[in-house]
């Protein structure tokens, strides 16, 4: 077992997750540049759709903004209901660009609208957060970015290097955990998953730890004997510590689309999922895709990646997140 140095260790009152100052206010500014892509969609695109003394609201009009809403890949139902909401609010009126953008951005944020839930830190022990995802969705250097979120809030935090199968993906996370000052658990190349992750958390119980992320190996939801381990894993955590995991992450890659659905939906039963990192929203004009998943499984996206370095993560909030989509600027 491999150790390195350990960040900052701060305690947790009544098992709540401490909320760095000014975090939702900078939710804006953080992912304004990373969702150019979506917003330039839905402000240019739709706003050729208008003269300057503007257009009437007919079946042409309407279906020209559906065909624009589906290109952000947020499906055809919402994008229905959107459209459906501004032939309610305007059919037969003239409008301009404003009267149309405002309403889109309304029903957008009443479809994203979920509870505002900090990660669910335990009251005694560490707090163990299991990480899931297919290869290639970012899923190691999301835990590089939660281990950051964590350490700057003043958590020393233990990464279980539970992903055996690829020695790239260990000496990635060694990399990482180097860097940001946290303590990594190993297992030999092809050992039990189950064994590493046991032993992450009797280390963070030792070092008295505020918490311990577990790596997983990617899989795709159809690899039945890897679901199958991954349940091992709870099983054996839960023995560890009560309630544990307390948090399954599904990492998820933006650019993927609709085909995070089908993933969001094996994970999410396999593994009982409670919550989303969306990453790669910077490299895709399919920002929409929050709210199908969102629709789709109940599950909260909980963080959302705009970025490679460690601190391009952030609490994912629908109302800043729709304010960034809609900004002219």
């Amino acid at each position: 077992m491999a150790l390195f140095g350990f960040g900052k260790k701060k305690e947790n009152e009544e098992g709540k997750s401490p909320e760095p100052a000014g975090e939702k206010q900078g939710f804006f500014s953080r992912i304004g540049q990373g969702l150019a892509k979506t917003r330039r969609l839905l402000n240019t695109d739709i706003r050729d759709l208008f003269k300057a003394e503007g257009r009437l609201v007919d079946e042409e009009l309407l279906d020209e903004i559906f065909a624009i809403l589906i290109q952000t890949d947020m499906g055809a139902g919402p994008a229905n209901q959107i459209k459906d909401r501004i032939a309610r609010d305007f059919r037969g009126r003239v409008v301009h660009t404003e009267d149309i953008l405002k309403n889109i951005r309304e029903e957008l944020a009443s479809l994203m609208q979920q509870d505002q839930q900090p990660i669910k830190m335990a009251a005694e022990g560490p707090t163990v957060v299991l990480v899931v995802g297919v290869n290639g969705a970012g899923k190691t250097t999301s835990i590089a970015k939660l281990t950051r979120w964590f350490i700057d809030q003043g958590n020393s935090v233990i990464l279980g290097a539970g992903d055996t199968f690829r020695a790239a993906a260990t000496e990635q996370l060694t990399i990482w955990a180097e860097r940001l000052g946290a303590k990594i658990v190993k297992g030999e190349q092809g050992s039990d998953p189950a064994s590493v992750a046991f032993r992450a958390v009797d280390e963070g119980i030792k070092e008295n730890a505020d918490v311990v992320i577990i790596d997983t190996a990617g899989r795709l939801q159809t690899q039945k004997n890897l679901m199958t381990e991954l349940d091992k894993m709870r099983r054996v955590l839960g023995k560890k510590i009560e309630a544990a995991p307390h948090e399954v992450l599904l990492v998820l890659d933006a650019t993927a689309g609709q085909n995070g659905i089908s993933q969001a939906k094996g994970f999410s039963e396999a593994a009982q999922c409670t919550g989303i990192v969306l990453t790669k929203l910077d490299g895709t004009a399919k920002g929409g895709v929050v709210v199908p998943i969102r629709k789709a499984f109940e599950l909260p996206v909980k963080f959302i990646g705009v970025g490679e370095k460690p601190e391009d993560l952030t609490r994912f909030d629908p109302d800043a997140f729709c304010d960034a989509l809609f900004a002219e600027n």
